[in-house]
């Protein structure tokens, strides 16, 4: 392939917002758009292989994967309980500020000790009463005299690795956890968490996760919703270790070309969607911030789970920030939805052996090499 002048270089660019917006409006000025420098063939096989799919749950596993947002733990006793690529999980945050997570099973005889979320001094099974403090050590057993020489300090609910960076937290459950890297800012301690929402969608989670992060769609797919309000297929895409960003920019972004560079904010100017390897998306949208888990539940079917945070902790941000997210939700997001599970209905038909992601899908690229390269790692 001939070398191409708009492609991507092998590293970022800077990805600071006044940098970003100098890549827009030049963009803009040119008519071009961020281009990767291959195209990728996927084959079909990788969306519907059960071999391929106990892979993928194995390295979501063993990977740091952001677990819920900081918010979600907003004081001692703070707790979320969730299942994680099919493991149940308990998250709590400590009296120390710090946060820990276990596997969700009483050590007695394997009964969950929490469900949802809320605020506890203690969790105790509701099974037989075994009850174990926030560090996950067992603290009583009722009627303890009927398990002679049981040693208690062997007994604690099972800690699997937390990493707190950034407003996010994140789990690794199996093996040696691996330091999270240089991470961009992401949530602020400022931020307040308003929402929270889960729902099954009939895709494959790779299929699903695709749709956030390439713009090449936006004009045939959101021509009354997105589309008024943006480009068609104008974005910069920047690739940082496993992860990715893409940004979406607003057709009113022409106005800060009139502002010096060190004034231009970016807020209602554009959307960044961050995608963390390897099923986890942060969407900084104009009022509010979206933390968006994507869980496989089997090969044709993903848990969407999503914490929804104002941008700010000023009066009303989260009024305006409840109507920006209402607007995303009930518009284009819905459509995006429709088109995932039309597209796993299409994998039933037959009719390819592979898809074909080209130069404008550059973030989809670099997830499945990127896929392709940990699992053969895994092997």
């Amino acid at each position: 392939m001939a070398a191409n002048p708009n492609a991507m270089p092998g590293l970022s660019p800077a990805m600071d917002d006044q940098s970003s917006v100098r890549r827009i409006l030049e963009h803009i000025e040119r008519r071009t758009t961020d281009l990767g420098t291959e195209v990728w063939r996927e084959p079909v096989e990788n969306y519907r292989s059960p071999g391929r799919y106990a892979a993928e749950m194995k390295l979501l596993r063993r990977f740091p994967v952001p677990f819920c947002p900081s918010a979600a733990l907003p004081e001692t006793g703070s707790y979320l309980a969730r299942e994680a690529a099919g493991t149940p999980l308990l998250a709590v945050r400590e009296a120390d500020g710090s946060v820990k997570a276990f596997r969700n099973a009483c050590r007695h005889r394997g009964m969950q000790v929490a469900e949802g979320s809320g605020c506890k001094k203690a969790f105790a099974c509701r099974y037989h009463g075994w009850t174990y403090g926030l560090d996950g050590t067992l603290k009583r057993v009722p009627h303890e005299k009927g398990f002679p020489g049981l040693d208690k300090s062997q007994h604690g609910l099972v800690p699997v690795h937390a990493q707190e960076k950034n407003g996010i937290v994140f789990v690794t459950q199996d093996g040696s956890p691996e330091p999270l890297g240089d991470l961009p800012p992401l949530i602020s301690p400022e931020q307040r968490l308003f929402g929270h929402d889960e729902s099954v969608i009939d895709a494959n989670w790779k299929v699903f996760l695709e749709g956030f992060i390439e713009g090449y769609h936006i004009r045939s797919t959101h021509p009354e919703t997105f589309l008024p309000y943006g480009f068609d297929n104008l974005n910069l895409i920047d690739l940082f270790g496993r992860n990715s960003r893409v940004t979406y920019p607003f057709r009113r972004i022409r106005k800060l070309a009139e502002l010096p560079e060190a004034a231009r904010k970016v807020s209602g100017y554009l959307t960044y969607v961050y995608q963390l390897f390897p099923n986890v998306l942060v969407t900084i949208l104009s009022s509010h911030t979206k933390l968006v888990v994507l869980e496989p539940l089997d090969i044709g079917h993903t848990k969407m789970i999503t914490w929804s945070l104002t941008n700010s902790g000023a009066p009303g941000a989260e009024e305006e920030a409840r109507r920006d997210a209402e607007f995303v939700s009930t518009t284009g997001a819905a459509e995006d939805r429709e088109v995932v599970r039309a597209i796993q209905r299409g994998i039933a038909s037959g009719a390819n052996d592979a898809f074909t992601f080209g130069l404008f899908e550059a973030a989809i690229v670099h997830f499945h090499r990127t896929l392709d390269a940990e699992l053969a790692v895994a092997r």
